[in-house]
């Protein structure tokens, strides 16, 4: 296959764009050492005092372990409060604290020209025919590579090479054994 044509298929312009958009967003954010998915997170928060994890991650459309690890960050980072429910102490309701809004108002300016940024090169109306062709593609594909409901996924041992060096057995957790 061609390199011009792997270049305009829509998966590697997807991929792309993707690590455009995560560079711009860096680029014009680094002064607050927080990541797109931090910001992300940060600004659902805001959004949605009191909201947990789980449903946290619905919103966001990403795995919990993985927002488990953002919010152990956030916290550390003075941004993030987490308190425990009084019915269930395993529960842990999320907050904005006053240092995470007032790093939120800071950031917006940056996080507004890294949108331009991102959109550069096309004319206004270009513009508006992008986002409403992508929003389009994202309802029609939304049941699409959304993260599984937390659930104990099962255990698969592979058997390694004996010339590897390693033990004969590992275990392994499959990502997705129904696939």
């Amino acid at each position: 296959m061609a390199l011009e044509k792997l270049r305009s298929e829509p998966g590697y312009l997807f991929r792309r764009m993707q690590q455009i958009a995560v560079a711009v967003f860096s680029e014009e954010c680094a002064q607050f050492d927080l990541t797109c998915l931090q910001y992300s997170a940060l600004a659902r928060i805001r959004e949605r005092p009191g909201i947990d994890v789980t449903r946290l991650s619905e919103i966001m459309e990403f795995d919990r372990s993985t927002l488990g690890g953002v919010m152990e960050r956030l916290e550390l980072k003075g941004y993030v409060r987490r308190r425990a429910t009084p019915e269930d102490k395993r529960i842990k309701l999320l907050e904005v604290t006053k240092q995470g809004r007032t790093l939120l108002d800071k950031i917006q300016p940056c996080v507004d020209r890294a949108q331009r940024r991102i959109l550069d090169g096309l004319n206004s109306e270009d513009q508006k025919a992008l986002l409403r062709l992508l929003m389009r593609l994202v309802e029609r594909n939304a049941d699409i590579g959304r993260t599984a409901p937390e659930q104990e996924k099962p255990q698969v041992i592979v058997p390694l090479r004996r010339d590897s060096g390693a033990a004969t057995n590992a275990r392994v957790r499959s990502r997705n054994l129904s696939r």
